[in-house]
């Protein structure tokens, strides 16, 4: 696919310097820097842990202590239409 886009002088002339050097062109740098950004980002995304955040109680009362989602969501609704 074809497209414009508008780079930073710094940079097309760096990345058009490191291409020469690599002996490769522009366009297979910035599809490079591309993956890099995608890859990064989509790793940062799978690793991403949630911290818990306690507000005081206990946890769970006793009667959802199993972790059964399905019963508590359907407590959490109850009286709600669903």
């Amino acid at each position: 696919m074809k497209t414009t886009i508008d780079i930073v002088d710094a940079i097309y002339e760096e990345t058009c310097e490191v291409a020469r050097r690599d002996r490769t062109t522009l366009r297979e740098r910035v599809q490079e820097g591309l993956r890099l950004v995608l890859e990064r980002r989509l790793r940062k995304s799978r690793d991403c842990k949630l911290k818990p955040i306690p507000f005081g109680g206990g946890g769970l009362q006793p009667e959802f202590a199993d972790g059964d989602w399905s019963r508590l969501r359907d407590e959490i609704c109850r009286g709600h239409g669903t």
